[in-house]
């Protein structure tokens, strides 16, 4: 086992909050359609960038009380008449590479079709831009390694603040400037906790709790943790986890709780639940929990929060199994298919 911190995913994880940063300020400046022109508002990606898209459309939904709803690249290319109809639909694409095979070509199609307008969010300025009606574009979330980690919080930072934009919100755009600092703070004072939680391979499962705005990514530090270090992760919504997976729960299990203000006491009953069966719980929620942001940010911005700490438990484990985290097994970092 290797205590290094020299592998590109540390190093991305710790620096993310600058490409925040660059995602609050580019989306600042880009000119953002207007909602009441569609009927139907679909945000689309594959892998990480699908759970933002959960993330994302749930946000939009939550922010300008319209209709929103995600679906993968590979479904909206290839099933496309189950999920668009006539209606002017905008489309929101989000992909890290900006050439994921099934987004780009899924984003060909609706265009030429003329089904819509399109928004991209992307780290790179590519192919997938060359569609794009809007784009949003941050440099600093480009990333060495595999597994997403500082791209996929500045794409999410990004997508939160053009959600709140698009709602007419620009007072919640103004409070998430605070998110970078916020986020340094938790990393700084929750590493350790991270790390030997990480670290004890006696735990030989995760899960992910998460309602809501925080379902989306609850799926994405579950992937982490399945790409990362081999091992059983699965995410949940928190009343879902009682119907029978808490069958799963005993001493060598990890049950990690996204609690939200809005329903805190109902999402902390359920993780008193699962510790009074043995598991090891571990709760996030802005006060009151085990990783406490403390950051008086509103809960409708502030969820890019719930990633550094459990980004950089999945590292540790990754280091305490002797694996390689900047290059997980069997994956790359653009997936493209001959389609």
């Amino acid at each position: 086992m290797t205590s290094s911190h020299d592998h590109a995913t540390y190093t991305e994880i710790k620096s993310q909050t600058d490409a925040w940063a660059q995602a609050l300020e580019v989306t600042r400046t880009v000119t953002l359609p207007d909602p009441e022109k569609y009927e139907q508002v679909v945000f689309t990606g594959c892998g990480s960038t699908y759970y933002l898209s959960m993330a994302a459309s749930a946000t939009y939904q939550e922010l300008t009380g319209r209709s929103a709803r995600a679906v993968p690249g590979g479904e909206l290319l290839l099933n496309s008449q189950i999920i668009l109809t006539s209606q002017k639909t905008l489309l929101v694409a989000i992909s890290r590479s900006g050439t994921t095979t099934e987004t780009v070509k899924a984003v060909e199609k609706f265009k030429k079709e003329n089904r819509g307008d399109v928004i991209v969010i992307s780290n790179y300025d590519e192919v997938l831009s060359r569609f794009a009606d809007v784009n949003i574009v941050i440099p600093s979330g480009q990333e060495e390694s595999v597994a997403q980690t500082r791209s996929f919080a500045s794409m999410f930072v990004a997508a939160t603040a053009m959600c709140a934009r698009m709602a007419g919100r620009d007072d919640l755009v103004d409070s998430m400037s605070a998110l970078p600092e916020a986020g340094q703070r938790i990393m700084r004072d929750f590493e350790p906790a991270a790390r030997e939680i990480g670290e004890n391979l006696s735990f030989d499962r995760f899960y992910f709790l998460g309602s809501g705005i925080r379902y989306g990514l609850a799926c994405e530090v579950n992937l982490k943790m399945k790409e990362m270090t081999l091992t059983h992760s699965e995410p949940f919504h928190f009343m879902e986890f009682r119907h029978g997976p808490m069958s799963m729960v005993n001493e060598n299990a990890v049950v990690i709780g996204m609690v939200s203000e809005s329903n805190y006491s109902h999402e902390k009953a359920v993780l008193n639940e699962m510790q009074a069966l043995g598991g090891k719980i571990v709760a996030l929620a802005e006060s009151n929990a085990d990783v406490s942001f403390m950051s008086q940010i509103p809960e409708q911005v502030r969820g890019v929060l719930y990633l550094p700490a459990l980004q950089l438990m999945a590292y540790y484990r990754s280091l305490a199994k002797g694996l390689n985290p900047d290059r997980p097994t069997n994956l790359t970092a653009v997936v493209k298919l001959n389609l």
